[in-house]
C-alpha cells in the first residue's frame, strides 16, 4: 500500500497517513490491453515508465485532485518525492499546482496532460479497445512536451524541442519466415500513415528485399545478412548499419533473441525508442500471453501500446509481379503442396493433390503447382497424375508467386508461407491444417480464407477439399465449375 502525507494548511485538506488505492490490473477488464499491460508490469522489477506514471497519478488524484496530477504530468516542479514506497506531497505542492493550472489552461503540455488523466479514468472498467488505445496515444502526445522518464521519477523536465523541419527516421525490423514477413506487411500502411512526414526504412533479409521495394511502402530497404554467433566482422558491419541510420524509433516485428540483440547494438550513444520485447525498451509489448496470440493480433496490440491504432488484421499485397504468359487469359487454381520438410505432418499427401488437380481440370480450371526447388519431386508427381497441370515448382520468385495468387480463381495449399502470400492477394484460399500447427496462432488472414482442420491430413478426402474450394468461388465461377 502507498501512503501520502500532506502538511497541514487551512486551505488544503490533510490526508495525513491516508492509505491510497494502488492501480492494478484488476481495475481493467481481463482480455483488454491495459489489463495485459498492468499484469505484465506487476511481474517485473524494471517497469515501464508509463505504468509508473499511471500509478502515480491515480494516487495523486485520489489524495489531492486533478490539478496536481495535471501539473505533475505537464512538467511543473511540485517537490513530490518518494519515501519508502510513499508519495509525499505538501500544501505548497497542491497550492502551486492550482496556481500553475489557473495560469496555463491553454498550454499544450497541460492539454496533453489532461488527456492522459481523462483517458486513463475512461479506460478503467471498460471493454472498449478504443478507450485503451486512447491511453497510449495520450502518452505519446504528452511525450512530445515532457521527458516522460523524468516524470516517472517524480522530476520536472520539459522536453527540449527539435527542429520542426527535421524528419524522424523510423525502422521496421522483419527478417522472416515467409508467412511471418507477409503478415508483417499488414500493419505497415498504418505505420506509414502515422509517420507520414517521416523516413521509413525496413530491415529484412535478401529474400524479401525486392518485394519490399515493390510495395512502395518504404523509403529504404536494408538487407540483414544475419551474421552467425562468432562472425565478429559481420556483427560490426550490422552495428555500423544500424547506428548509421540514426533512427528515432524502431518497430521490431521479429521480436526474437536475435532482434533483441540489435536493440543493444545501438548502444552506447543516442537511444532510439524501441517497440518490441527487448529488455528495458521504451515501448514494450507488455503482454504475458503474447506467445498465445495470433501473429497479427500480437502485432496489432504491440502497435496499440506504441500509440498506433487501429491497424489491419489481415495483410494486403499490392500488385508486384507479372503473370506467366502460359496462363494469360486462362482460369486457373493455384496448388501449394509443399511445406517445411522438417514437419511432414503439415503436408497433405501428394497423390491427393494429384487427384484434386485431375478434378479441377475436369471442372475447367488449369491446375498450377508452385513451391520451392526442393519440392520438385512433388510437382512431378502431381504432373504425372494430371498432365494438364502447369508445373512452376522452383520457377517463381516471391513477386511471381504474388502475381499468380492475385490472378488465381482459387488457391489450395498446406500451412506454409506461400499460403500466406495467397491469402494476402485477396482471392479465395483454402488452407489445410493438421495437429502439427494451430490455426489460432498462425492461420493465414485474408478476405476469403477458409481453414480445413484434420488432425491427420492423410484422413482428409479430396472431395472435402474440392467442396471447400468450390464453395468459396463467386457464384458464376461455381456454376461453370459444376456444369
Amino acid at each position: 500500500m502507498s501512503l501520502a502525507s500532506c502538511a497541514q494548511s487551512p486551505d488544503v485538506p490533510t490526508p495525513l497517513m491516508t492509505f491510497l488505492p494502488i492501480l492494478r490490473a484488476s481495475a481493467f477488464l481481463p482480455g483488454t490491453p491495459l489489463h495485459a499491460f498492468f499484469a505484465w508490469n506487476e511481474t517485473r522489477r524494471a517497469t515501464d515508465r508509463r505504468y509508473r506514471v499511471a500509478c502515480d497519478i491515480h494516487c495523486l488524484r485520489y489524495g489531492w485532485g486533478d490539478d496536481i496530477c495535471v501539473a505533475h504530468l505537464a512538467g511543473q516542479a511540485l517537490g513530490l518525492r518518494r519515501s519508502g514506497g510513499q508519495i509525499v506531497a505538501n500544501a505548497h505542492a497542491v497550492a502551486g499546482a492550482r496556481q500553475f493550472i489557473a495560469g496555463a489552461a491553454g498550454c499544450s503540455a497541460v492539454i496533453a496532460a489532461r488527456r492522459v488523466l481523462e483517458a486513463l479514468q475512461s479506460a478503467i472498467g471498460s471493454a472498449e479497445i478504443e478507450r485503451h488505445a486512447a491511453v497510449f496515444r495520450a502518452f505519446e502526445e504528452l511525450e512530445k512536451h515532457v521527458e516522460l522518464d523524468a516524470i516517472s521519477r517524480l522530476r520536472s523536465q520539459p522536453k527540449a524541442g527539435s527542429p520542426p523541419s527535421r524528419k524522424h527516421r523510423i525502422l521496421i525490423v522483419k527478417l522472416g519466415a515467409l508467412g511471418d514477413f507477409v503478415q508483417a506487411l499488414g500493419p505497415v500502411p498504418q505505420i506509414r500513415r502515422h509517420h507520414a512526414d517521416d523516413h521509413l526504412t525496413l530491415l529484412t533479409t535478401r529474400r524479401y528485399a525486392e518485394i519490399a521495394h515493390r510495395t512502395g511502402l518504404f523509403d529504404a530497404v536494408l538487407v540483414d545478412r544475419r551474421p552467425r554467433m562468432f562472425d565478429l566482422p559481420g556483427w560490426l558491419a550490422l552495428r555500423r548499419t544500424l547506428r548509421g541510420g540514426n533512427f528515432d524509433r524502431v518497430y521490431d516485428f521479429q521480436t526474437s533473441d536475435r532482434s533483441n540483440i540489435y536493440f543493444w547494438l545501438l548502444r552506447p550513444g543516442r537511444r532510439a525508442q524501441w517497440s518490441g520485447t527487448a529488455w528495458r525498451c521504451s515501448h514494450p509489448h507488455a503482454n504475458l500471453g503474447r506467445d498465445r496470440q495470433h501473429t497479427m493480433d500480437r502485432q496489432a496490440e504491440q502497435l496499440l501500446m506504441a500509440g498506433i491504432y487501429p491497424v489491419l488484421l489481415m495483410p494486403r499485397l499490392p500488385s508486384v509481379g507479372v503473370l506467366p504468359t502460359v496462363l494469360a487469359g486462362r482460369r486457373f487454381v493455384l496448388l501449394i503442396p509443399g511445406s517445411s520438410p522438417r514437419r511432414p505432418a503439415k503436408r497433405w499427401p501428394a497423390q491427393r493433390f494429384g487427384e484434386l488437380a485431375r478434378q479441377l481440370a475436369r471442372a475447367g480450371y488449369v491446375p498450377v503447382v508452385v513451391g520451392v526447388s526442393s519440392e520438385q519431386a512433388i510437382g512431378r508427381a502431381i504432373g504425372a497424375a494430371c498432365p494438364e497441370a502447369v508445373d512452376l515448382v522452383g520457377r517463381t520468385d516471391l513477386a511471381g508467386l504474388a502475381a499468380l495468387a492475385q490472378a488465381a480463381a482459387l488457391t489450395i495449399g498446406n500451412d506454409t508461407g506461400a499460403s500466406h502470400v495467397a491469402a494476402a492477394a485477396g482471392n479465395p484460399v483454402v488452407v489445410l491444417f493438421s495437429r502439427a500447427s494451430s490455426p489460432d496462432l498462425c492461420a493465414p488472414r485474408g478476405a476469403a480464407v477458409r481453414v480445413l482442420i484434420e488432425p491427420d491430413l492423410s484422413m482428409l478426402s479430396v472431395a472435402s477439399v474440392l467442396a471447400a474450394g468450390l464453395s468459396g468461388l463467386a457464384p458464376a465461377e461455381t456454376s461453370a465449375a459444376t456444369r
